[in-house]
């Protein structure tokens, strides 16, 4: 963790609530795929992420127009929205002071703007975000209905992972009778 690194990261009932979903390093879902494509495409961005913080990393369930499939902390720009219910909108990553020496602001890609809806635990745990990424500044941000469209992606992503448990844990009750 890094002296930007928010503090949210660390705390131990939202790491366990991440690991409680048992999705880190899992294959591809196209029910994933499909939500950061139309969040990609509704807010007319190049990148969009299903991003999860773990303690040591960020890892992306879903991504589309981005090669990466995860980060280190100090590349994390998710972490920022670690413990928030609304949207986290950076209109230029250059000009915020908890991202403009973030590695990907710096260096390649050159991110320039970013919008994460917080992906929410029914307790209130924040496990990462759907965000959307443009490599140029957007004063303006998103619009009205971007932002809402955005967040209900994000309760569509919170479904699918609860279900997702939901099926684990059925699966495993099946197994032990």
């Amino acid at each position: 963790m890094t002296d930007r690194t928010p503090v949210e990261v660390s705390d131990p009932d939202r790491i366990a609530s991440v690991d409680g979903y048992a999705v880190l390093d899992t294959p591809p879902e196209k029910g994933f795929d499909d939500i950061v494509l139309l969040a990609r495409v509704l807010c007319a961005a190049p990148v969009a992420l299903v991003s999860l913080v773990a303690e040591d990393r960020q890892w992306f369930k879903a991504r589309s127009g981005f090669e990466l499939t995860g980060t280190e902390l100090s590349g994390s720009i998710c972490a920022h929205a670690l413990g928030r219910t609304d949207l986290l909108v950076i209109t230029d990553l250059t000009l915020d002071a908890r991202t403009r020496q973030n590695p990907l602001v710096v260096g390649e890609p050159h991110l320039r703007f970013y919008a994460g809806a917080p992906l929410l635990t029914p307790k209130g745990h924040t496990l990462g975000t759907l965000c959307v990424i443009d490599t140029v500044a957007r004063r303006t941000g998103l619009t009205p209905e971007q932002r809402e469209c955005l967040q209900a992606l994000a309760g569509q992503v919170m479904e699918q992972l609860n279900l997702r448990r939901a099926l684990a844990d059925r699966t495993r009750e099946l197994a032990a009778q």
